[in-house]
């Protein structure tokens, strides 16, 4: 059906709009004129609502709409020679409060169905995203779904997720547009999963991780969001393992206390190895910084300043300077350490024990606070 011939079809309450031979603003111009020709009321009203719904359905912008009531009233209005000039006026403004409330009652309609359809779109694209990450619908109509999107399954893709509080739909909605008018239509496919915006991005999409700091900084501010990149795969399943590694990417992250806006799971690979084996790594935890717990105001001012030094790649100064501390008090903490786990950061052949275990204990959320 074209788009005249959907402008031209009854409305949805069975009020018929005839339409005339023409282009869609003809016939938009002679939905209107059977408006205007109608009594006041809820049947005028749910008719225009519909013509709205009817132009939304085919394309048509605003300024049509309002163009096509225009042209109407123009027909409508009949010359005025030989009437008073109060009849005149009377009429005017009978027939200018009448497009008032058509033109109100059809931008009605007309925004009613373009956010049915906006949210129809969303759910589709939501519904194709969760099936593409989790493999789980058939591959065939998969492919299909794909292709409306430009995506091609296999093909290599990289999944970057954005994490803010203050993410919505609405803040997806732009950063998706501002993102396929950066790289093209296909290049990127953006939505809203579980409260994170997810995005889909072509393998070798150069600057994509950049642009999407960009936005979210333009959009939401800084320091109020953070987003983790995962590796490049092929394939389906290669969607999958990359949004687990920049999910991942994001939750040791949090568990780390990493606060850099922009982080990649390829820089991250440790931590997934050392919480591969849990029993292993709580047992590197417990043996070499279990003891701390018997020192004097327990194990969290040590563990803490380990952190630090390991932070800032062993400097006692930057340590010092970052926890508000003199150097000698870095100094005492780390003989204290020594003197209790028998472990020394200086030590280069225990450095990488040391580092291990305060890695682990971040990851593990060691020692537990006194609310746990």
């Amino acid at each position: 059906m074209s788009d005249d011939d959907r402008l031209a079809s009854p409305p949805a309450t069975g009020t018929s709009l005839p339409g005339q031979p023409g282009d869609g603003a003809d016939r938009l111009a002679a939905g209107c004129a059977a408006l205007l020709a109608m009594p006041a009321g809820v049947e005028r009203d749910r008719a225009a609502a519909s013509l709205g719904a009817h132009a939304a359905d085919a394309g048509l912008r605003l300024p049509q709409l309002v163009d096509g009531v225009l042209r109407a009233a123009t027909l409508h209005w009949h010359p005025t020679a030989g009437l008073a000039a109060g009849a005149a006026h009377a009429r005017a403004g009978t027939l200018l409060d009448t497009i008032r409330v058509l033109i109100a009652a059809i931008l009605d309609g007309y925004t009613d169905q373009t956010r049915a359809e906006l949210s129809r779109y969303d759910r589709d694209r939501t519904a194709f995203v969760n099936d593409l990450l989790t493999g789980r619908a058939d591959q065939g109509g998969l492919a299909e779904r794909a292709g409306r999107y430009g995506i091609r399954l296999s093909a290599t893709h990289v999944v970057l997720i954005a994490r803010s509080p203050g993410i919505g739909i609405d803040v997806v909605h732009r950063i998706d547009a501002a993102l396929a008018d950066r790289f093209g239509e296909g290049n990127t496919l953006t939505t809203l999963r579980d409260g994170d915006l997810v995005c889909i991005s072509a393998g070798g999409l150069r600057g994509i991780a950049a642009e999407l700091a960009h936005q979210l900084l333009g959009t939401l501010g800084a320091g109020r969001w953070q987003i983790a990149v995962g590796r490049a795969h092929r394939g389906l399943t290669g969607l999958a393992r990359s949004l687990d590694e920049a999910r991942g990417t994001l939750d040791h992250a949090a568990a780390l206390g990493f606060t850099a806006p922009v982080l990649h799971a390829a820089d991250l690979l440790v931590f997934p190895v050392l919480l591969r084996d849990r029993d292993a790594i709580t047992d590197l935890v417990a043996t070499v910084l279990g003891p701390l717990e018997t020192a004097r105001g327990g194990a969290r001012p040590y563990l803490e300043t380990l952190s630090v030094l390991f932070d800032n790649q062993g400097n006692h100064a930057a340590t010092a300077r970052q926890m508000h501390l003199s150097v000698r008090a870095v100094t005492y903490r780390l003989d204290r350490i020594r003197a209790i786990t028998g472990y020394h950061p200086g030590e280069p052949t225990q450095r990488f024990t040391l580092h291990a275990a305060v890695l682990g204990a971040r990851l593990l959320g060691w020692p537990p606070t006194p609310s746990d």
